[in-house]
């Protein structure tokens, strides 16, 4: 998050689909060394480029829709559990490298409004990108003014975004 209150939001490679940044945890690391690692390899970031303003309370589930899961891969994925943070950044955004690794998984970046992500990640995202944001939007209001969160006929209406709430909640119940 920028003290602007806006947050960093990134389009991955070969896609037009726009996310925050994440990524897999080693079987030795904590979430917080995983988001370390990961910040470093998507945007160049090291720690003390960053501070940590929150986190989730504990893991926050989605699955994937049916037509994403890749059946032949090993192991299979069929949705993924995660803590969020929200950092905030303590330099100015020239630290930003979208290259700091061999295979970048994006390839622009921008700075968006708090809650845009919600109403803008793909759809079977949005229920967990609202729960996180819902929670982490606290601490985001010690630094800039965030307004409450409103969704918006259209977001309802447009890709199920009721029916993929209801659908999570049915799977990690």
């Amino acid at each position: 998050m920028h003290d602007s209150g806006r947050l960093f939001w990134a389009r991955r490679v070969k896609h037009d689909g726009w996310q925050f940044p994440q990524g897999g945890m080693n079987t030795d690391e904590t979430p917080e060394e995983a988001m370390y690692r990961e910040l470093h390899e998507e945007t160049g970031l090291l720690p003390e480029h960053v501070e940590v303003l929150s986190a989730t309370p504990g893991w926050l589930r989605y699955r994937l829709p049916n037509h994403f899961v890749r059946r032949n891969s090993r192991p299979r994925c069929i949705g993924q559990k995660q803590v969020w943070f929200l950092l905030r950044l303590l330099g100015d955004e020239t630290s930003v490298n979208l290259d700091a690794c061999d295979k970048p998984e994006f390839d622009q970046w921008r700075w968006v409004d708090f809650w845009y992500p919600v109403q803008n990640v793909v759809p079977f995202k949005r229920f967990v990108y609202e729960r996180a944001l819902r929670h982490l939007s606290d601490a985001a209001r010690t630094i800039s003014e965030i307004p409450s969160f409103q969704p918006s006929n259209s977001t309802r209406n447009r890709g199920g975004y009721r029916r993929e709430r209801n659908r999570t909640k049915r799977a990690t119940g």
